[in-house]
């Protein structure tokens, strides 16, 4: 059996058990994916199996095809299941306060690593000489916009396959802890509004999500295939062609009528699924590496975020509702903001989801900007 058919074989099966498990609703399931998402099963299965049938295939051909295809029809399929007119049901303050959140996320690391550099030079030389900053790259891409442009950022910035997993797992362990926070703190919302002398969150109305009948679904479909492939007409670089499906997804998705915004953000999440378990065939957990230090810086940044993020809603006089929505949206994504949000108010749900698309679809231009932050800060040492 050749390398190809080896690698494409364990694919398959990957993404047959973690479609599986994200089907099944028994208990214990339902809690091991709390902690161990469908995402980092993607990831490690692939790893597993090649261990177990003693194959090297960190150079197949499958590589060189996720990068030139499968992420790009990941990243045109996200951007085109964003509706830009859903955004007008979230209001002004809110859109602020997540963009500011935002913007901290993608200049916290290069802030704390500049401010650590003038405490303790040993502290930024580890940083810089084992390219630990490398790793914090993905990380903006994961509390932003998510497992693409984590995946788009892993590739963009050149993060080593060690420091990716061990980004994997503390991201997914912080993100769970964040979460229940996060729960604790929207319950306490109405309380905290009360001492600081903030506003109610007002519910809003929300925007019907029109049914799509099979000739919209097809006109989408074909219109992304057509799409991936001018990039490749034009000859554009990988980062050209993130950004040009980028913008050209954003258009296809809000100048069309016969659009179906939740077809392609299903297409975009079964091509992530398919690029983490390709990327977990390069794993050898052997390199597997979680230095103090990188926990440390992370945490930091983490706590920093939320600081700010505080600050900017008592600024702004918004209600204290908004932080951990905000903060979820960031941090979360698509399935943990909605979850949070509805132990305090079922109705502001829509709004939720609307930031998280959002996040996903942002978060790889705060990811190019944290990375163009830090080569202009390293180029000043």
């Amino acid at each position: 059996m050749s390398l190809l058919v080896a690698s494409l074989s364990i694919v398959c099966i990957t993404l047959t058990v973690v479609i599986w498990l994200e089907k099944q609703e028994r208990r214990w399931i339902k809690a091991l994916l709390q902690w161990v998402p469908p995402i980092l099963f993607a990831y490690i299965v692939p790893a597993v199996l090649s261990a177990l049938l003693g194959l090297q295939l960190d150079q197949v051909v499958l590589h060189q095809w996720s990068k030139q295809w499968i992420i790009p029809i990941a990243i045109l399929s996200i951007m085109a299941s964003l509706s830009l007119r859903a955004l007008k049901i979230v209001g002004v303050r809110p859109l602020l306060l997540f963009v500011f959140g935002s913007f901290f996320i993608a200049l916290l690391p290069v802030v704390i690593l500049m401010t650590g550099g003038w405490v303790s030079s040993s502290f930024q030389a580890e940083f810089i000489s084992k390219d630990l900053w490398k790793g914090l790259v993905p990380i903006v891409g994961s509390w932003i916009g998510g497992s693409t442009s984590q995946l788009v950022l892993k590739e963009f910035v050149g993060t080593s396959e060690g420091l990716f997993l061990s980004v994997l797992v503390l991201d997914n362990v912080l993100v769970n802890i964040w979460t229940l926070l996060m729960f604790q703190l929207i319950k306490k919302s109405g309380s905290l509004n009360t001492k600081l002398g903030l506003p109610e969150a007002p519910i809003l109305e929300t925007e019907q999500t029109a049914i799509r009948s099979t000739k919209d679904r097809f006109f989408t479909v074909t219109l992304l295939a057509i799409g991936i492939a001018v990039p490749y007409l034009f000859g554009l670089s990988f980062l050209q062609t993130i950004i040009g499906l980028s913008f050209l997804g954003i258009l296809l998705g809000n100048r069309l009528k016969a659009w179906d915004h939740q077809l392609c953000l299903k297409i975009g999440s079964f091509s992530i699924l398919t690029v983490m378990a390709i990327l977990g065939l390069k794993l050898n957990f052997s390199q597997f590496e979680l230095p103090g230090i990188f926990v440390l810086f992370v945490l930091v940044w983490l706590l920093l975020q939320f600081v700010f993020s505080v600050l900017t809603a008592l600024a702004l006089k918004i209600s204290m509702v908004w932080v951990p929505i905000a903060s979820m949206a960031n941090l979360g994504g698509i399935s943990t903001a909605p979850a949070v949000t509805a132990a305090y108010d079922r109705k502001l749900m829509p709004h939720a989801i609307v930031l998280a698309i959002l996040s996903m679809v942002t978060g790889t231009f705060w990811g190019i900007f944290t990375t163009w932050l830090f080569k202009l800060y390293l180029a000043t040492l």
